[in-house]
């Protein structure tokens, strides 16, 4: 007998990080994440919807940067090249390595078949699962920019939302009801930009919920609604915290492969330049396993597959177990089917935790027995229609529960520069008499201004890792913005080579439409 439902949601985003050069850290980051998460996760999806006896349903945002960068002609062929690369390099694997040398060899090149037999085409393989109702995709803020820090010009949140609403179609083909704020942040009104843009329910973290006016009377495990007509689910942590903690949950198990030792690290630089990597950093190349979390890396035992498989099928049916339990306790005190919410970032699965893929395969095989069901959030709403009527409280899933993660002493001084540019793009978007050469340059300034509001820059720059990338990408973007304005204003010509490099290296939403910055 059923008790409730798991409603699992994966957040897919990367930032935007083309690059033109081929062997750099952002092409490295993007490949990694097709290699290591998105196409075994399509996989499972697929498989699971062809087994016998599953019913495999997920939520998943696509965030319109990832969505972008897989739509790339360019990088798209550059992958499986990138891939023969890695594949290379792991034939100089020592005695001890082989094994797990083997095993990724061989994983890798599965991998490389599955992208061949789609041809690269990941998006509509995507869009195939939701027609089949196994994935509901929602959106995400155009380029994920960290919405309560960018509401003193409003006109910069809607088109945030209306570009990203926008670019879902062109390349989905369908219209998204949901979205998935960034860092699941919220603040007071958002609801009111969301239901104007035709978007009808979101994920906030459990707090948003839990601190709504008045309180939801049954807590997280139930949507609730807006006045502006906006559902809200609310994640709830004893679903999320076995999953994703590294130190409390599944991902720490010694078994389990390590994440931070790597053969981009340990093999000599020189093998490195003669195979077109420039200098030492991760290559997605991992033959060690966890071991100790207190284990120096330098004495990590080495990986194997069998063993870590084991305890994902272990695992698996833990995590089904103990949600089994928590709804049976939530059916004694609720008179409606209660639901659990379990967000977490997509590339968990694959690229942090190597074995995740396994993990959520395993749980839609298990699922039946443990009498659980999985549900993803539209159907929840198709199926629920009375829903409690509350205003969420201001919010975000980051360290703290609010804004402090993007608004500190390390990248505060973004905020006065997206005020600034936005107020400069709100007042030349109203300009109705401009040239059909001046509208080519301010759509361009319209598309440098939305990259460098992504929250991952302030991330990164709060984390304190690769600070130097992110403030380069944030400068840059807001000095190309500056110069096509200063163009506009001094009437001046600006380079039609230099547009047109611009146009080609943030060629991202061609259908961006400057009246999404007009005055509301």
């Amino acid at each position: 007998m059923v008790r409730g439902k798991l409603a699992l949601v994966l957040h897919a985003h990367l930032p935007y990080v083309r690059s033109s050069a081929p062997g750099s850290l952002e092409e490295d980051w993007f490949f990694q994440a097709v290699l290591e998460c998105y196409l075994p996760l399509l996989k499972v999806l697929e498989d699971s919807l062809k087994a016998k006896g599953q019913s495999p349903k997920i939520t998943i945002s696509l965030s319109p940067t990832l969505l972008s960068l897989l739509n790339d002609d360019d990088l798209k062929s550059r992958f499986p090249d990138w891939l023969k690369t890695r594949l290379k390099l792991l034939k100089i694997a020592n005695k001890e390595q082989k094994q797990a040398a083997n095993f990724l060899e061989k994983n890798i090149s599965e991998q490389l078949s599955n992208w061949n037999q789609c041809k690269g085409d990941l998006i509509s393989r995507f869009a195939n699962l939701q027609r089949y109702e196994v994935i509901d995709i929602l959106t995400c803020a155009a380029t994920h920019g960290y919405l309560p820090l960018l509401r003193e010009n409003k006109e910069c949140v809607k088109a945030q939302l209306s570009t990203a609403i926008q670019e879902h179609l062109r390349l989905l083909e369908v219209r998204p009801q949901g979205i998935w704020l960034p860092e699941c942040a919220y603040y007071e009104g958002l609801d009111k930009l969301m239901r104007d843009n035709g978007l009808r329910y979101s994920i906030l973290d459990g707090h948003g919920i839990l601190h709504a006016k008045p309180r939801p009377r049954y807590g997280i495990y139930a949507p609730i609604c807006t006045s502006n007509g906006i559902a809200f689910f609310g994640r709830d942590s004893a679903s999320t915290l076995p999953v994703w903690s590294s130190r409390q949950g599944y991902p720490g198990d010694p078994d389990y492969r390590e994440f931070h030792r790597d053969l981009g690290w340990d093999l000599p630089i020189d093998l490195l330049k003669k195979n077109g990597i420039s200098d030492h950093r991760p290559l997605g190349l991992k033959l060690n396993k966890i071991t100790n979390h207190t284990t120096p890396l330098s004495r990590k035992k080495i990986y194997d597959f069998d063993i870590a498989k084991a305890k994902a099928k272990e695992h698996a049916k833990h995590y089904l177990i103990g949600r089994n339990l928590q709804l049976q306790k939530l059916s004694e005190t609720i008179n409606q089917l209660p639901l659990l919410v379990a967000p977490f970032d997509a590339e968990l699965f694959g690229h942090w935790w190597f074995e995740g893929p396994i993990f959520l395969s395993e749980l839609f095989k298990e699922a039946e027995n443990h009498e659980i069901e999985f549900t993803r959030l539209n159907d929840t709403l198709m199926t629920n229609t009375h829903l409690q009527l509350c205003e969420p409280c201001p919010s975000s899933w980051g360290q703290g529960g609010f804004h402090k993660y993007w608004l500190n002493d390390s990248n505060s001084w973004l905020i006065a520069e997206w005020s600034k540019a936005g107020k400069k793009m709100i007042e030349k978007s109203n300009n109705f008499k401009l040239k059909k050469s001046e509208i080519r340059l301010l759509k361009q300034a319209a598309r440098e201004l939305l990259l460098s509001q992504s929250s991952d820059w302030s991330f990164i720059l709060r984390a304190g890792t690769t600070t130097e990338l992110a403030k380069d990408r944030v400068t840059t973007h807001l000095n190309r913005f500056w110069n096509l304005i200063n163009s506009l204003e001094t009437k001046s010509d600006f380079s039609t080579d230099k547009l047109l490099e611009l146009e080609k290296e943030d060629s991202i939403f061609p259908l961006i439409n400057l009246a999404d910055w007009r005055e509301i």
